[in-house]
């Protein structure tokens, strides 16, 4: 029986990722300090014998015996990372130092859970593992970005260093159910708008393009690459259907029955005009890609929010 660390575990990813691992017999310790997480998410999961929740800010160093650390804990919504940018980069930093040195401590593997935004506004379409990115160090996206590319440095030194077993995975824009409600994102900002009957709000012209993996498939993706030996990444995971904002928002719109209309605002600065990831080596190296389509994953995620909103 293999015992499983997951940091940030009661966050949206994190929270259907360890509902996964008990699914497939794992013991499961979950750490998070509930700034974007939430107990809500993991409610139901409290009462398992194989499931422990620990409250921790991984920019502290922690003692946990584990097999395997699913480290994911780091605000992933520029509202949220842009709160406190200086907390969101020692996060990405700090705490991806601590549970490296904790994963070479105890001989655990480990797997980063990086993003789609370290190539920045890319000039190379779709984007490939190979491809360096396009990142405004300055900007106000940068904590993020820029904390996520120091955190892949990171694992890969503690690998050929320290010969600790690592996977680096590249996240892209994933939804579904258990999405913060106020996370700035346009899934959720879209279905939040249009169920309340407000205006939806379109940044820019709503040209600007987004691929969405829905979580089952993302979490598959991830339980394959944890369990892949002999190869430590990155690899993208996300959909390749690539999609327009505003063709995004008039599917919702339509999906929820909305009286709601679409308002413009100004383009926020280093917002990526497109964003489609080249999946060939996660269907080469693990067997891998979604196959839950857009529509079907909207409806389930729309069910979820109309419980909450």
């Amino acid at each position: 029986m293999t015992r499983t660390l997951v940091t940030g575990g009661a966050g949206f990813i994190g929270s259907h990722l360890c509902r996964r691992l008990l699914a497939e017999g794992h013991d499961v310790i979950c750490l998070d300090n509930f700034f974007t997480g939430t107990r809500d998410n993991i409610l139901e999961l409290l009462d398992n014998k194989r499931f422990e929740l620990v409250r921790h800010d991984i920019t502290e160093s922690i003692l946990i015996e584990t097999d395997q650390i699913f480290h994911f804990a780091c605000p992933a919504s520029p509202v949220h990372y842009q709160y406190n940018p200086v907390k969101t980069i020692k996060t990405n930093v700090m705490g991806t130092l601590n549970m490296l040195g904790l994963a070479k401590r105890v001989h655990a593997r480990i797997l980063l859970a990086s993003t789609s935004e370290v190539y920045g506004d890319p000039i190379e379409h779709p984007q490939r593992e190979t491809y360096w990115g396009n990142v405004n160090p300055i900007g106000v996206r940068s904590c993020y970005d820029e904390g996520k590319r120091v955190a892949e440095t990171l694992t890969m030194n503690y690998y050929y260093q320290n010969k600790v077993d690592v996977k680096i995975i590249r996240i892209f824009n994933t939804y579904g159910p258990r999405m913060v409600l106020n996370d700035g994102r346009v899934v959720s900002n879209f279905i939040v708008q249009a169920l309340r009957g407000e205006d939806v709000t379109l940044y820019g012209e709503g040209q600007q393009t987004r691929s969405f993996c829905y979580v089952d498939d993302l979490v598959n993706g991830i339980y394959a690459m944890m369990n892949k030996d002999d190869f430590t990444g990155p690899v993208n995971l996300g959909n390749p259907n690539e999609i327009t904002v505003k063709e995004l928002a008039e599917r919702i719109i339509k999906m929820t029955g909305s009286k709601s209309k679409i308002v413009y605002r100004e383009l926020p600065k280093d917002d990526p005009t497109r964003r489609k990831p080249d999946i060939s080596l996660a269907k080469e190296k693990l067997g891998w890609q979604p196959a839950i389509t857009l529509e079907t994953g909207l409806r389930q995620t729309i069910e979820d929010f109309k419980n909450r909103v």
